[in-house]
């Protein structure tokens, strides 16, 4: 069996496996603290309500067998323990079987969250976890030595996610081919960050630079992976480097985080360690079972395979509910001007010209023109993501934002839970109504005039004056 496993991979083996269960900590973390106004029994998007007309095998989930907000709260809360447990290392100190089946009860779990979570949980690193932590189910632990096809198979995950982002590139909006992109995506992105501006005021010279390096890491680099080493360090090394880029210039959720452990579990940490554990002997049931895996997920992978050579390519797409294989890729299309909808409120007894409206804060979303981004990723702000793409397009909205508007116009505790503050301080406004305005990051001269980070203007009607009726 020495053809097996690689115990030279141990130290890479040992940062991805941390660096996941980190990861997962994050999203059970993020699921426990939003469920309740996002899918719970009382939310904008009820699991029960969702589960009475999807099947079983069309979203397998615990929550399909039966569903209780207490119920979802302890799977969620299990996985924030089990997952800072692993990160912790426990997994290393049980059995192998016990430390595959600890990985499979986060997979089943967080399987379970994704295939009820319905539009709250349809981005793509949604898919890349449930994919990546699959596979780690059949990484081992200390008691063997790393899987050479499961590290194979972690490689092949981190090419579809970066080749399939530069090919969706390049076949979509042109100003990635004329490489003016960046001009407007730091400011246009979903959710900017503390430093999106300043990326954003870079001289224009400076953004064609790092579009033009943006195309090779994800397009010609990522063919460096499958390259003996140390090649396949490099190319992983450049790609952390262009992930923390990102991290730097904008919040992604867990996307980009996730994206630097697939690429340590590249790396080649032997040149920087030689004190390797001996390598304990490989169980043969354990072989023979990675061995059925693979072959299951390289038949698989047929589909993201073709997917990735077609020119009508699909970005952020699952072929199967388990979620096993993917197809990824982001920002096919770069939009030039960013819109946002504000939501407001007044406690006045009747609308007219004089009255009041006050505006409810978001907690990354651009609100406040004065207000400074902050930084939340890898944490993931749900509604304020769902908030981006409703100025894009109300029907991305259609379904979640009138029982949004109802529970402001309920004060309901857990929808504001979900904001930065309340102005009327958990006192039920008597109307409530949604803008559509235009922002644009200020200039340096702007900036010290105004003391403002954004400038908005032309608003215009997105949701009417609503009240609750009697």
């Amino acid at each position: 069996m020495e053809w097996f496993g690689d115990g030279g991979y141990w130290l890479s083996r040992l940062v991805f496996q941390r660096a996941l269960a980190a990861v997962y900590l994050i999203a059970f973390l993020t699921a426990a603290l939003q469920f309740r106004a996002l899918i719970g029994e009382k939310g904008m998007l009820p699991v029960p309500a969702y589960v009475r007309r999807v099947p079983f095998r069309r979203a397998p989930s615990l929550f399909q067998l039966r569903y209780s907000d207490r119920l979802f709260a302890c799977c969620s809360w299990a996985g924030v323990a089990l997952s800072a447990a692993l990160v912790a290392g426990a997994a290393d100190t049980v059995p192998l079987a016990a430390a595959m089946a600890w990985w499979a009860v986060l997979w089943v779990l967080y399987l379970s969250v994704v295939n009820v979570g319905q539009v709250w949980y349809g981005f793509g690193w949604e898919s890349l976890l449930l994919e990546t932590g699959f596979l780690a189910v059949f990484l081992g632990n200390e008691r063997t030595a790393p899987p050479v096809l499961v590290l194979f198979l972690l490689r092949w995950v981190l090419f579809r996610v970066e080749f399939g982002a530069g090919l969706i590139k390049l076949r979509g909006d042109p100003c990635w081919r004329d490489l003016t992109c960046l001009y407007y995506h730091h400011e246009t992105q979903p959710m900017p960050g503390p430093l999106s501006r300043l990326f954003h005021l870079l001289p224009r010279p400076l953004h064609r630079v790092e579009t033009a390096a943006n195309h090779i890491v994800q397009l010609v680099v990522p063919f460096g992976l499958f390259a003996p080493q140390p090649v396949a360090t490099v190319a992983a090394g450049l790609i952390v480097a262009t992930q923390l880029w990102l991290v730097l210039s904008g919040n992604f959720a867990w996307l980009n985080w996730l994206t630097i452990a697939l690429a340590l579990s590249a790396v080649d940490f032997s040149l920087l360690s030689s004190a390797a554990p001996p390598s304990p002997g490989t169980p043969p049931w354990f072989a023979v079972l990675v061995t059925a895996v693979t072959a299951l997920v390289l038949w698989r992978s047929w589909l993201p395979a073709r997917n990735l050579l077609s020119r009508r390519q699909r970005m952020n797409t699952s072929w199967d509910p388990l979620h096993l294989v993917n197809s990824y890729g982001a920002f096919g299309t770069v939009g030039r001007v960013r819109r946002e909808v504000v939501v407001e409120g007044t406690d006045a007894p009747g609308l007219g010209p004089e009255t009041v409206w006050r505006e409810y804060e978001f907690r990354g979303k651009p609100t406040d023109p004065h207000r400074l981004p902050r930084q939340f990723a890898p944490y993931h702000l749900r509604l304020d993501w769902l908030m981006w793409f409703a100025a894009l397009s109300p029907a991305y909205a259609r379904d979640w934002f009138g029982p949004l508007m109802e529970r402001l116009l309920t004060a309901d505790r857990d929808t504001l839970r979900l904001l930065r503050s309340d102005p009327f301080d958990g006192t039920p406004p008597t109307y409530v109504r949604a803008r559509i305005m235009r922002y644009r990051f200020t200039g340096r001269k702007e900036r010290r005039e105004t003391g403002a980070r954004w400038h908005r203007d032309r608003p215009r009607e997105f949701w009417p004056p609503t009240r609750l009726d009697d």
